[in-house]
């Protein structure tokens, strides 16, 4: 059986501004299990038909074992526009964030713990226990539990989620690098936040992207939610849904085939007053302020993507690492650059 070519993939990249590509950089993502891939460079003139950033950047890919999907790339920013999100609040439209499985989240958390006890500017949410699928429980003390615990660590260039699982697994859900220090995966999810009641930008993702809606409108209370309602700091009586979309490999009626590479949305009720921080999450940006997919038919794609809602299409042109590329503002106001596969 010939396995079908679906026009676009998970999510491919999550992209990190930094000031310059120093071994630290590196040498933190190597300890989550990433080696050195592809370097390349943009003069300030291709990074403004690109980017729409008036600043050169040297850029190096990172890739994780064998995986096509939640690679980390550096974008060493000549003249950065700003310092992006730091250690703001994760409760801002225009966040970023990018998850990761890890065999071991306890081990992340003395990390995270030594490092604030040490003065590096870091905010910590610990270890918290949530079910992600529906699976039965069984009887506490006596059965295994069965969910998953999520750590969320905000350091000024990363926002980052770990989760470690127990009782329960997914096959193509993360691929653990048995080799990295912190045992850990490739980013399987990566998550934004938007205010719409209406719903309608999130069909840009579907409709538009051709992207896999396998989660709709989960909602999450502060009543209910075990996880969320800390990393969200919300207060007693908020919401906020929750809307996935999967690379088309993955499945509707399986969650055991369900393929990471996910795109998170966190929509809260527009009646909430949360920040705008688009301006500091896109690239010329320090830290997370992009994502990006690989796609087949890049004109296609962006033929299709100037006939919608989306603003700011830019022509395609070469990215740093020779990459047929065109970048978009979407209807939720979120930066995006496609690839050609």
């Amino acid at each position: 059986m010939t396995t079908p070519h679906h026009p676009i993939q998970g999510l491919y990249e999550v992209c990190v501004g930094v000031v310059d590509l120093d071994y630290s950089q590196i040498q933190y993502w190597a300890q989550f299990g990433y080696t050195v891939g592809t370097e390349g460079r943009l003069s300030a003139d291709h990074s403004q038909r690109l980017y729409g950033v008036n600043s050169a950047v040297r850029s190096l890919r990172l890739t994780h074992q064998s995986a096509d999907h939640g690679l980390i790339r550096l974008m060493a920013w000549e003249t950065p526009v700003n310092e992006g999100l730091g250690l703001s609040s994760m409760r801002v439209r225009g966040n970023r964030w990018a998850t990761t499985l890890t065999a071991d989240v306890m081990a992340l958390w003395n990390h995270a713990e030594v490092a604030a006890e040490a003065g590096q500017a870091i905010k910590i949410v610990p270890p918290k226990w949530t079910l992600i699928y529906p699976i039965p429980q069984g009887r506490p003390f006596v059965d295994s539990p069965v969910g998953a615990r999520e750590l969320c660590v905000t350091q000024p260039l990363t926002r980052q989620v770990l989760f470690q699982r127990f009782g329960y697994s997914v096959p193509n859900y993360g691929q653990i690098n048995s080799d990295s220090a912190l045992q850990a995966s490739q980013v399987t999810h990566m998550g934004m936040i938007v205010q719409d009641d209406s719903q309608e930008t999130l069909r840009f993702y579907d409709e538009v992207l051709g992207l896999l809606r396998v989660q709709d409108a989960l909602e999450s209370t502060y009543e209910t939610s075990t996880g969320g309602k800390y990393i969200f700091e919300m207060n007693p009586g908020e919401r906020f849904w929750v809307t996935a979309f999967d690379d088309p490999r993955s499945s509707l009626a399986d969650w055991q085939a369900a393929r990471s590479g996910r795109l998170y949305i966190v929509r809260f009720p527009e009646s909430l007053d949360l920040p705008i921080a688009y301006e500091k999450s896109r690239p010329g940006c320090l830290g997370m302020s992009l994502y990006t997919y690989r796609v087949r038919d890049l004109q296609g794609y962006c033929d299709r993507i100037h006939a919608s809602a989306a603003k700011n299409v830019t022509d395609i042109v070469a990215n740093e690492f020779g990459d047929r590329s065109f970048s978009f503002t979407a209807p939720d106001g979120y930066f995006w650059t496609l690839i050609e596969l």
